[in-house]
């Protein structure tokens, strides 16, 4: 069995995905997020819906492919 996109490592491009969390979110798409080593980056976020600063997106080849973990919403 291979893996998917989303896995350890995507079969498609050899490319693995990874957790980074969403620092700031751009009117156009974009959201401002840093890895777990603290490297940050913007990536597209229209693949995953509604995201905000704190959220956790799953990221490969540049976007945004879901969300592993919400922040607190307020109401």
């Amino acid at each position: 069995m291979t893996a998917a996109c989303g896995s350890e490592q995507c079969v498609t491009c050899s490319d693995g995905a990874r957790p980074m969390q969403v620092l700031a979110v751009a009117p156009s798409a974009l959201a401002r997020c840093v890895d777990e080593d603290g490297v940050a980056s913007h990536v597209m976020i229209d693949l995953v819906g509604d995201v905000i600063a704190g959220d956790v997106v799953l990221v490969h080849a540049g976007t945004a492919i879901a969300v592993t973990k919400r922040a607190e919403r307020v109401r």
